[in-house]
């Protein structure tokens, strides 16, 4: 009588994990469970009896202290905290986003050597519009809140978040030719190497020469290693922890050691495809010459050393890169960025100005730069750039896509997201700014982006939507 209960179960499990395994698959899947967790972070961060816990949580030190007894003089001997001043939210923030970063980095090296920048033909038009599509929103910013506090946020509404705009434009279908899907794929990943760059120059500290020497070194010693032709992972990710505790101290962000360790992991693989077909042939052989030996059911002992063999033989057979990418994607999309965002877009609203974006306040209005970077910049650059791009023949237009389609696409290019909330997190800090300015200009920055990144995706879609039915009837 319970076998069939039990059956039943077991086909709801399955049913279930082949759901989830669907869901995952799908291009809008990380951007819906962002969106659920900004919702949840804003929930914890304002309502009565969660706020506090939340706020504490992520200012908890997780530093790792050690201490010895107090000697004769008072003092003691030993006296170390690794690493310093290690809260939750910096740990998400200097730590598992270096593995966001790393992840990125590997994704544009791809693109570069082998994907859609791996020819100046592919590479000049995205490139000159990720250009335009950043320095317009800056000028933007910069123009609204040029000589205030808030000035150094310029950086925010200058990136696209890939994930929500890649998935948009799959939920939206054979509105958009392929041609401007692959054209704002190759934009955002451009934007992203940018933005990186925007990073690493502008929102660093001051550099400890010394800590940065040794981390030059330490990456001069992997190159090395790389153009001897090492392709196993083991060297590349025990020289990357270094490398981070080094740019940790040293004043350079820890999240770029991420994109510079990316660029230095070999794509090419251990086995070429000549030695590949070589041992597998040999491997397959002892598989077949196995079977039968003993009374064991397949796989029998022999057979099994032959199959790890293989499965092993497989392995070396991928570059470290392709492997390391495909392996921590999954991590990086369902865990790193739903907790980021938990982390960072809870937003106390201590102020209901936060959310008028056209307003100026005290500190310059840092809402209304963000909102209009995103929503208004971002186009205009985009579209702007590729227009002279292709005017002075450096770039031509995506085959099958009008102006307005163009149009409608860059407008998706606003939704900033990760990309501009991380940078919220590193701006409006400097001399002559009180900490309760700084936390009360990034939650402003914060709220910005998530309106500013809304309405962008809004008004992305319906362009879209009404150019695609017009375009349809002519």
């Amino acid at each position: 009588m319970r076998l069939f209960p039990i059956f039943w179960w077991n086909k709801e499990v399955h049913n279930f994990r082949v759901s989830q395994h669907k869901f995952s698959k799908q291009p809008w899947a990380n951007g819906v469970i962002l969106l659920l967790c900004v919702v949840i972070a804003m929930l914890l961060a304002n309502l009565p009896f969660t706020k506090d816990i939340y706020h504490a949580f992520l200012a908890t030190d997780i530093s790792i202290h050690i201490q010895s007894p107090a000697n004769a003089s008072g003092h003691s001997v030993i006296d170390w905290i690794f690493p310093r001043e290690m809260t939750v939210e910096r740990f998400i923030n200097d730590i598992l986003m270096v593995v966001f970063f790393f992840t990125v980095g590997l994704e544009i090296k791809r693109e570069v050597i082998c994907g859609e920048l791996s020819t100046p033909k592919k590479a000049v038009m995205p490139v000159i519009a990720a250009f335009g599509g950043v320095l317009v929103p800056a000028l933007i910013y910069f123009c609204i809140n040029h000589g205030t506090d808030a000035a150094s946020g310029w950086g925010i509404p200058t990136a696209t978040d890939i994930a929500f705009a890649v998935g948009i434009l799959s939920i939206l279908g054979d509105k958009v030719p392929i041609s401007l899907k692959v054209f704002l794929t190759a934009l955002a990943i451009a934007d992203d190497l940018i933005a990186i760059l925007v990073v690493a120059i502008f929102y660093g500290g001051t550099i400890n020469l010394a800590l940065m020497g040794v981390a030059l070194l330490v990456i001069g010693f992997v190159f090395l290693l790389k153009r001897l032709g090492e392709k196993r992972v083991f060297f590349y990710l025990v020289p990357a922890i270094i490398v981070w505790s080094l740019f940790y101290y040293s004043g350079i962000h820890a999240t770029m050691s991420g994109v510079v360790m990316a660029f230095l992991i070999p794509m090419e693989a251990r086995y070429n495809k000549a030695k590949y077909l070589r041992r597998r042939g040999i491997l397959e052989r002892g598989l077949a010459e196995a079977d039968g030996m003993d009374d064991e059911p397949f796989p029998n002992g022999p057979q099994r050393h032959y199959l790890r063999h293989l499965s092993g033989l497989s392995k070396r057979s991928i570059g470290p890169a392709y492997r390391l990418e495909h392996l921590l994607s999954p991590w990086v999309n369902f865990l790193i960025m739903p907790i980021f965002a938990l982390a960072n877009a809870g937003v106390e609203i201590t102020d209901p100005g936060y959310f008028n974006v056209f307003s100026s306040g005290p500190h310059g209005a840092v809402g209304m730069g963000i909102f209009l970077g995103l929503l208004l910049g971002k186009p205009v650059g985009i579209t702007l750039s590729s227009f002279i791009a292709i005017k002075c023949k450096v770039g031509e237009m995506p085959a099958k896509a009008s102006w307005p389609m163009l149009f409608a696409v860059a407008c998706l290019g606003g939704i900033g997201f990760t990309m501009s909330i991380f940078v919220d997190t590193l701006s409006f800090a400097g001399e002559g700014i009180t900490p309760e300015v700084t936390q009360h200009l990034r939650d402003a920055g914060k709220i910005a982006v998530l309106m500013g990144s809304l309405c962008a995706g809004l008004l992305g879609s319906l362009f879209i939507s009404l150019i695609a039915r017009f375009e349809r009837r002519r």
